[in-house]
């Protein structure tokens, strides 16, 4: 069986970080699947899921790691062909992802102790986000 349902997260850009696990655990939940596989996606190609440990001090880490691999003020070829100003963040959210596939065993999401699973909106502005989560399974 395979149930789709989709989350909408309304975020704030700047490498907006967004803890979804409860909407993704929910969506689980509501497919009634007892064994399978939750996929979330993110369409869109400034916006990334991955796992993480959703807490401040990480947070800042990844943040700056991603400051570093691709900096906001650096020259971006996108800025030149559409004249905007988030050719970093493309860069950001290719390196992340867009996706993030997590195994369902008796209808539960199997995550870590501490992982949860975020939304990164790398845009540089806010964002109404449309997420897939897709459920397969029986």
């Amino acid at each position: 069986m395979v149930v789709t349902k989709t989350i909408q997260v309304e975020t704030r850009g700047y490498t907006d970080f967004v803890d979804i696990t409860r909407q993704v655990s929910d969506a689980v939940a509501a497919a009634k699947l007892s064994c399978g596989i939750a996929v979330v996606f993110c369409p869109g190609s400034t916006g990334a899921i991955t796992a993480m440990e959703f807490e401040d001090g990480a947070v800042a880490d990844v943040r700056r790691a991603l400051e570093e691999m691709a900096p906001e003020s650096g020259d971006y070829l996108h800025h030149l062909r559409w004249g905007d100003d988030n050719g970093h963040s493309h860069v950001r959210a290719a390196l992340l992802g867009p996706s993030l596939a997590v195994p369902v065993v008796q209808g539960s999401l199997q995550l870590g102790a501490w992982q949860h699973i975020v939304l990164i909106d790398c845009d540089t502005r806010p964002r109404s986000r449309r997420l897939l989560v897709q459920v397969v399974g029986e």
